[in-house]
């Protein structure tokens, strides 16, 4: 499955409905990685709805060197880190204030799950940013140590040393907490 580079194609051959695609398969991924970066939900939406807007009015050629997801989410990070340079006070909006969705059919096991993941980003907050997007790359969004490496313009060796890091931290951060995250 091509995970959004034909609806992309359609896109520049003139079918407006092909970006609209790509959207919807992205753009939730897109604002969780750009908030991992800017430290605000609503400055991660509007970089995300940049993002799109550069596809749309740039329509910049997917080459193929890489997945189009990788591709795309390099433009997201290059439009991020162009909005970095260009603000230098950024709004502190953790992740934890995003609303989790419940399922009334097992309510006591979503509200586990939630603070699972309530303390988990929370702690996934306090590392250094590096850290931060390697983890977010690798195991929120499942790009191999290769294309993550990619997207950060890092080595691959880079990568798998802040993923390293980044779990080693992450474990002490969790245990500061007094939780023990299962898949660490």
């Amino acid at each position: 499955m091509d995970y959004g580079e034909s609806s992309y194609r359609r896109f520049l051959s003139g079918d407006k409905e092909g970006l609209a695609d790509v959207m919807r398969i992205y753009r939730d991924g897109l604002t969780l990685y750009l908030t991992s970066l800017v430290c605000n939900i609503s400055i991660a939406e509007e970089l995300m709805e940049e993002t799109f807007v550069k596809l749309y009015v740039n329509k910049p050629k997917f080459k193929g060197k890489s997945s189009f997801k990788t591709w795309l989410y390099s433009i997201a990070r290059f439009t991020a880190v162009d909005y970095i340079r260009k603000h230098s006070a950024v709004l502190q909006t953790s992740l934890e204030e995003a609303k989790f969705t419940v399922n009334d059919d097992n309510l006591e096991g979503d509200i586990i799950k939630n603070e699972e993941k309530r303390v988990l980003h929370k702690a996934i907050r306090k590392l250094k940013p590096e850290y931060e997007q390697a983890l977010y790359l690798t195991y929120f969004e499942d790009f191999s140590n290769r294309e993550t490496a990619n997207i950060m313009k890092k080595t691959e060796k880079q990568v798998r040393d802040l993923l390293y890091n980044a779990r080693k931290n992450l474990k002490a951060e969790l245990l500061k907490e007094g939780f023990v995250y299962e898949k660490l």
